[in-house]
């Protein structure tokens, strides 16, 4: 792979960097066109965007930085890894949605249909961000002889994550930009379908990406640290799986307003 793209005089830019940039760029587009069309405020929904971005950014690296803690502690040199390192996507969706919640709170958007018109950028920007870490040779997979193995030679792969070269691979950063790319498909194709309610879209992304990773976890081969016997995020998707079903099942039940109701509501209270 290619971890380095191009040196401009003492500058080098890395492959990872330039991808990362492109999924936060094509999800805040996504979600930028889908709050047009439910009539959301643009203005709010762009700074709520940059919000997300500067959250998963810190997030991803403070849970990398909590999971590898031993590491950092016995070499505190290597804590300037974080700089290039993407971190932990757990950590990053953990904080931008927390962020996100007290955003739409503060600011009195609807709540669960601004939630809804993340979750698909979201899915979107994980394809992308994931083939940065397949060009950066990050979040490998175990040693395997399927057909379809993968296998690093960059020695800068090596060096800044530790891949192992000259080593048949589970291409896992495939496996998960493939399954995130079914998951906003579906999403996109279903949304209109069925009984529909605020918070749908949201906490259906939320299982389908817990299911699927909790999934590709078991064909990872970097370290990722491990909680009661499980991966890190092993241990999350068992938590977040059931608590998406059950807040999908609330919601389905209570259906809040979408914005469209809301004036209908207010004309027919005066």
């Amino acid at each position: 792979m290619y971890p380095e793209l191009f040196n401009i005089g003492p500058i080098t830019v890395y492959a990872y960097g330039v991808l990362l940039a492109a999924s936060y760029l094509l999800g805040l587009r996504l979600a930028m066109s889908r709050a047009k069309a439910r009539g959301l405020d643009a203005s709010r929904v762009l700074d709520l965007g940059i919000y997300i971005i500067i959250a998963a950014l810190v997030g991803a690296k403070l849970l990398l930085l909590v999971v590898d803690f031993d590491q950092f502690r016995r070499s505190p040199a290597e804590l300037l890894t974080l700089a290039r390192s993407g971190g932990v996507f757990y950590g990053g969706l953990i904080l931008a949605v927390l962020v996100a919640f007290w955003y739409i709170y503060r600011h009195r958007l609807p709540f669960w249909t601004t939630c809804d018109v993340f979750a698909p950028g979201i899915a979107l920007g994980h394809v992308t961000g994931r083939l940065g870490c397949l060009a950066a040779g990050c979040c490998y997979g175990k040693p395997t002889d399927v057909a379809w193995a993968i296998t690093f030679t960059n020695p800068l792969a090596a060096s800044n994550v530790g891949t192992p070269l000259g080593v048949p691979l589970h291409p896992t950063q495939i496996y998960e930009a493939g399954a995130e790319l079914l998951i906003l498909i579906f999403l996109l194709a279903t949304e209109r379908k069925g009984r529909q309610f605020p918070g749908r879209t949201f906490w259906l992304y939320m299982f389908l990406h817990a299911v699927s990773r909790f999934v590709i976890e078991f064909y990872r081969g970097d370290p990722r640290g491990v909680v009661l016997g499980v991966s890190t995020s092993q241990f999350i998707s068992i938590v977040l799986a059931p608590l998406s079903i059950i807040m999908l099942i609330w919601l389905a039940r209570t259906r809040p307003e979408t914005p469209a109701e809301m004036p209908k509501r207010r004309k027919a209270a005066a």
